[in-house]
């Protein structure tokens, strides 16, 4: 009898290179089941009808999920993968690692800060979805019906800290409480998860949006107002009885440990805070000489707090309606636009828009922010504007902010990840802020080479910016670890920046309840500068800006560690 050999190699025979994509598909199938919203923006139909769970059940199930890939890494020899993959590996072993880490601090307990919320999550897990079919308004229904488990779920959690004296800061929940209480309508369309209801695709008959309709206005009415409710009132009384008085991370039980995490997170590199705090108080007074020497070239008679109150007050510095706003910056990115291919090889295909800030998050949300799109969906990326409060929204910081936010910012950086071609694709969704908003700050400065700072203000403004995000080296560092009052905080970004008073109160505030992440953004992009610089230097005529920038964005976003070596790489190879 003839004997005909396997024509798959046995599970031991694997390489390296195919064990550690098993790792990866099978990895990216449990992020997408754990994280449902995350898997509707990345065009994935299957969960669109689901909240996350985040019970202590599902935290348990997670932690030993994340801890066996891990293993199964770590068994995978990283000197016998191509580069490419060893890139995927290092990427998904700091991935793993650093929700493990943060699953055993449990910060689930506090998970909510003046920028994100679970309750947000909710009101946008759909927002910008195709939704063609009578099946997924039906997802979308049943996705507003786990409204009420989700909310309750994150209420334990919270409840979880006032027991062991893990809870926000009281400034903060004053401040968040009554922008959840605006979430509670007496009318059920009001509510901003009834706009998908509003218009549908023409191949609806008339029978099924009357349906849907009334299906969609009875799961708002009566599970996700209710829950809405729950929490404000939760917020409002049991929690805002256990918030502290205190601000700083380093304050709270595990206080330490949980901060030094937090500069994990969003530094990427293990620093410590008084290293961070002397960066911070060097870059402010290198800064503010530029500052000063800007404000004698451009003539002004008078005291850097005098130019800045001028600048804080004077009317031609302000829109008066939100459109005039929104028109300004739409300007300014097209003008950015054009000059882009100068400073670029390779251009997203996706396009942007600017657009207003929801008005139910307006009061307490910040200037702008990037929102990238959904894959598939009906939106290109957002640029959203902050048009309430308009004496708070100066136009002279209008072009820094658009560079920073949209082009070559946010948006580019972004939408260039999502089009990465053969990578796994938790690398198209993955954000590092200090890779995201160390580019984006970086992109400010390159904003004077590109040549769209048309005014001494406007260059003002970028360096108010930049003067913003070293001071909050200063000041995250200070409230988290050295003990700063809030008033301090206010006290030195007013004094250091242009920021409007607004502006300022909001800032110390989320620097408040939020701790580490204002550290991303400074931190990254000194690396960045660093790089560049080590490869003018090196390379010499043979440096090519456009050809730093694509290698920079070249990974999507990745560790600071990481980022070194690939460009340590690209010097190499650009020396020859």
């Amino acid at each position: 009898m003839t004997c005909i050999g396997f024509l798959v190699s046995p599970a031991w025979a694997d390489s390296p290179g195919d064990r550690l994509q098993r790792v990866i598909d099978d990895h990216w199938q449990y992020y997408l089941r754990e994280n449902p919203t995350s898997a509707s923006r990345m065009g994935d139909r299957r969960y669109n009808d689901r909240l996350p769970g985040v019970s202590e059940k599902d935290r348990a199930r997670r932690l030993n999920a994340e801890k066996q890939f891990v293993a199964r890494l770590e068994k995978i020899d990283r000197g016998q993968l191509d580069a490419d993959a060893q890139v995927n590996r290092d990427l998904l072993l700091w991935v793993l690692n650093n929700s493990i880490e943060s699953n055993a601090l449990y910060l689930a307990r506090i998970p909510v800060n003046t920028f994100y919320s679970f309750w947000n999550t909710a009101l946008s897990a759909s927002r910008g979805l195709n939704m063609p079919q009578v099946s997924d308004y039906e997802d979308y229904i049943q996705r507003i019906k786990e409204t009420g488990r989700f909310f309750d779920e994150n209420i334990a959690n919270m409840r979880a800290g006032i027991d062991d004296g893990f809870v926000l800061p009281k400034i903060v929940v004053e401040g968040i409480a009554p922008t959840v209480r605006a979430q509670v309508y007496e009318d059920p369309t009001k509510s901003s998860l009834y706009d998908p209801f509003k218009k549908f695709p023409e191949s609806f008959s008339q029978s099924d949006r009357q349906r849907l309709r009334e299906a969609g206005k009875r799961a708002i009415r009566e599970q996700a107002i209710p829950a809405f409710d729950r929490v404000a009132t939760f917020l409002e009384g049991d929690y805002m009885d256990a918030a502290t008085d205190s601000l700083g991370a380093e304050q709270l039980p595990g206080g330490e440990d949980y901060y030094r995490h937090a500069i994990r997170t969003y530094v990427t590199l293990d620093m410590d805070p008084a290293e961070i705090h002397k960066i911070g108080v060097a870059e402010v007074k290198r800064i503010r000489n530029e500052m000063n020497q800007l404000i004698e070239d451009s003539g002004f008679d008078g005291s850097f707090e005098e130019f800045t109150e001028f600048l804080r007050t004077d009317p031609q510095f302000y829109a008066k309606t939100p459109e005039e706003l929104l028109k300004e910056a739409s300007y300014i990115a097209k003008k950015i636009d054009y000059r882009l291919p100068e400073f670029f090889g390779k251009l997203p295909r996706l396009p942007y828009g600017v657009v207003p800030v929801p008005d139910e998050i307006a009061p307490n949300y910040t200037t702008a922010s990037y929102n990238p799109a959904a894959i598939g969906g009906t939106r290109g990326g957002a640029y959203w504007v902050n048009t309430y409060a308009l004496d708070q929204r100066p136009l002279y910081e209008l072009v820094a902010l658009t560079l920073h936010e949209a082009v070559p910012g946010h948006h580019l950086q972004g939408a260039l990840s999502l089009e990465l071609e053969n990578v796994p694709n938790f690398r198209k969704n993955l954000y590092l802020s200090a890779f995201g908003e160390g580019w984006a700050l970086y992109t400010e400065r390159l904003g004077v080479e590109m040549g769209v700072y048309d005014t001494p203000y406007q260059q003002f403004g970028r360096l108010s910016y930049e003067m913003w995000r070293a001071a909050r080296l200063v000041i995250d560092t200070g409230i988290h670890s050295q003990g700063w009052t809030r008033q301090q905080a206010l006290d030195y970004l007013a004094e250091n920046t242009s920021l409007s008073e607004g502006n300022v109160r909001a800032e110390v505030d989320r620097y408040i309840s939020w701790p580490g992440q204002a550290l991303s953004y400074k931190m990254g992009e000194i690396k960045i500068r660093e790089l560049r610089k080590k490869a003018e230097q090196q390379l010499g005529d043979q440096f090519d800006l456009r050809a730093f920038h694509d290698a920079v964005l070249a990974n999507g976003a990745v560790p600071m560690a990481l980022l070194e070596r690939q460009m340590a790489r690209f010097i190499a190879q650009h020396s020859r």
